[in-house]
């Protein structure tokens, strides 16, 4: 079977399998890259009133427990804090989702909202799906795609570099490139 005939069918079955993990790749991948400007996807950030940043990891705690949208008891409760001791703003992030915007000078709670954000990233890298599906179907999609993106610029090539090899008069090699 000749090459370029195989690198086809290579391709075009390779299309297929790759067609739906890219497609939900290329998805979240958009709307990741306009998460700052899209509120649904990661809350926008609010600002601080001025002053120096005085809430300290007990404070943030504090007000977290007050906040009945992150359902926060002790720390394990959290997924993670985001200090931003410039803009004077703490990101409080549950494990359930919930984000809550602290003011570091005096601890009041700028907003509340719910983050989607991290959820949107586990789609887009395949790990939501768990181990198996992550490593078994995401990982093989992706080398899937490097092997469409290489057979795709030979078949693209292939025809140029004929052409021009035929405008300066040489003949092309049998069966090579």
């Amino acid at each position: 079977m000749r090459l370029q005939l195989l690198l086809r069918k290579v391709h075009y079955w390779l299309a297929i399998f790759v067609a739906l993990p890219l497609l939900l790749i290329v998805v979240t991948g958009l709307l990741l890259q306009f998460k700052k400007q899209l509120a649904w996807v990661q809350p926008p950030e609010q600002r601080a009133a001025p002053g120096e940043p005085r809430l300290g990891l007990p404070g943030i705690l504090e007000v977290a427990r007050g906040v009945p949208e992150l359902a926060v008891a002790e720390w394990s409760d959290v997924y993670r804090l985001e200090y931003r001791p410039g803009r004077r703003l703490v990101k409080v992030v549950a494990v359930n989702g919930w984000e809550a915007q602290l003011d570091a000078t005096d601890g009041s709670v700028l907003q509340v909202a719910y983050r989607r954000s991290d959820a949107i990233e586990k789609l887009h890298d395949g790990s939501w799906f768990g181990g198996v599906v992550h490593y078994g179907l995401f990982v093989p999609a992706g080398m899937g795609l490097l092997m469409l993106l290489v057979t795709g610029v030979y078949l693209f090539l292939r025809p140029i570099v004929r052409r021009a090899r035929r405008k300066q008069g040489k003949a092309p090699p049998s069966r090579v490139w």
